[in-house]
């Protein structure tokens, strides 16, 4: 048994995790899916994503359509999945369970705890460049380090406190982050914005490549969706949720990559040291605002990281206390954000597509699995167990995920024989994703028939 939160604290036993929330406690308001998909995307991050697609040779119209289709097919599962919290009461991992199996849940559960403690430093160095240019206006100059430590503190107490608080950020500070992004992104594109035209024909491979990088940029959260929707009522129209969360995704991440890609011209590189000077220079004596903004938002984003990396580190069979899995990961992503921040621009880059070959087939899998079963299922701890030991479906993703790094994954770090013959194409995400769902829905239709 789980014992009941004291006020704005979540639950903080390992218990809370791997059980459903109680009908009493799902008393979560609607609106928060929209905030809560939104909010986390606010920042300097796509910004940085839509300028890169300029340096990687898109000009404008390729940028957009690569913008708006990357985003819809990587925003897409993620909405999916959201549906998958109110009627199950469980985070995103431990619902997994009913597809992956008690111990096949463990291996994704501990490889999203890492890529949290990743989003973690990725975000963090654009927000600490940010603090330390404020506090340099202000007469106070700031060395990396502590500036990024001062956020990260933040953030780690934030998700101490769990879901509940970790929500109302999303919507309350997210809510004065989204005016204060408008205004400078108005004031950015008027006085720095441009259309970019290249200088020779964009090749399939670079298109798909830049696609690529969009996909993984939303669909990087389906592994976080449900840890908050499961406190939502369990008789919650999944199709609203779905639509909540679409709506949330997309209108956060799209505009702000269409202003990076407008104002890419005026940026020196794609990193979070030229985005936050040009930001700061086109801004004027709204700079200090600018500087702000992109300090708090790195809040809203690693709170959502830190909170669904204690899920996922306890899921992953590590049974300590959320505090504990919460100090952890901030400060682990506190050491690679320093020992990291030098190379945002290429580890950002190779960081956003290579989550993609275990997150794709693993979506894929329990995509099927809960859609095949009907949104109608419920959690197993209220009336059915979840599948004991190693499923087949743990073992399809085990096997999809490494094959498609071998055969097509392509980073600096390597590139795989098929993505070479593709001429540096990268489509090993969408490759996994199919054939993972694919291959586990086929093994679930022929299970359906022999029990008819």
């Amino acid at each position: 048994m789980t014992s009941r939160p004291h006020g704005l604290m979540e639950d903080i036993s390992a218990a809370s995790v791997c059980h459903p929330v109680p009908a009493e406690r799902k008393t979560m308001s609607l609106d928060r899916v929209f905030w809560s998909h939104f909010s986390p995307n606010l920042g300097p991050g796509g910004w940085v994503t839509g300028a890169l697609l300029v340096s990687l040779g898109l000009d404008f119209h390729t940028g957009v359509l690569a913008i708006l289709l990357g985003n819809l097919i990587g925003a897409m599962p993620v909405a999916l999945a959201a549906a998958i919290g109110p009627s199950t009461g469980l985070t995103q991992m431990e619902a997994s369970r009913l597809a992956l199996g008690t111990l096949g849940v463990r291996p994704p559960s501990f490889l999203n705890w890492l890529y949290c403690v990743g989003w973690d430093a990725v975000n963090n160095v654009p927000a600490a460049a940010a603090l330390i240019g404020l506090l340099s206006l202000c007469g106070l100059p700031t060395p990396f380090w502590l500036a990024l430590g001062v956020l990260a503190t933040i953030q780690m107490v934030a998700s101490i406190y769990g879901h509940h608080v970790v929500q109302a950020l999303q919507k309350y500070l997210g809510g004065g982050l989204l005016i204060v992004f408008a205004a400078i992104g108005i004031t950015f594109a008027l006085r720095g914005g441009g259309m970019v035209h290249a200088t020779h024909p964009v090749s399939f491979a670079t298109f798909l490549l830049a696609v690529g990088i969009l996909v993984s940029f939303n669909l990087s959260w389906s592994t976080y969706s449900s840890d908050y929707t499961r406190y939502l009522p369990a008789d919650t129209e999944p199709k609203l949720v779905v639509k909540l969360a679409l709506a949330g995704l997309l209108l956060s991440a799209v505009p702000f990559q269409i202003l990076g890609l407008l104002t890419a011209t005026s940026i020196s590189e794609p990193s979070p040291t030229a985005v936050i000077a040009s930001l700061q220079h086109a801004m004027g004596p709204l700079g200090p605002l600018a500087l702000a903004a992109i300090a708090l938002s790195s809040i809203t984003g690693n709170s959502f990281n830190d909170n669904t990396a204690s899920y996922s580190l306890i899921s992953a069979g590590i049974h300590i206390s959320r505090v504990a899995a919460a100090i952890i990961t901030a400060s682990l992503g506190y050491v690679l954000a320093v020992a990291g921040a030098g190379r945002y621009a290429s580890l950002y880059t190779d960081y956003l597509l290579v989550t993609m070959y275990w997150i794709a087939p693993w979506c894929g899998i329990v995509l099927a699995d809960w859609y095949m079963s009907g949104t109608g299922r419920t959690a197993y701890g209220q009336d059915q167990l979840p599948p004991q030991g190693w499923t087949r479906g743990a073992t399809i993703f085990v096997v999809t995920s490494v094959l498609t790094v071998l055969l097509f994954s392509t980073s600096s770090l390597y590139t795989g024989p098929i993505a070479r013959w593709l001429g540096g194409a990268d489509v090993g995400y969408y490759v996994g994703f199919l054939v993972a769902g694919l291959w586990y829905a086929m093994g679930r239709r022929k299970d359906q028939r022999l029990t008819i």
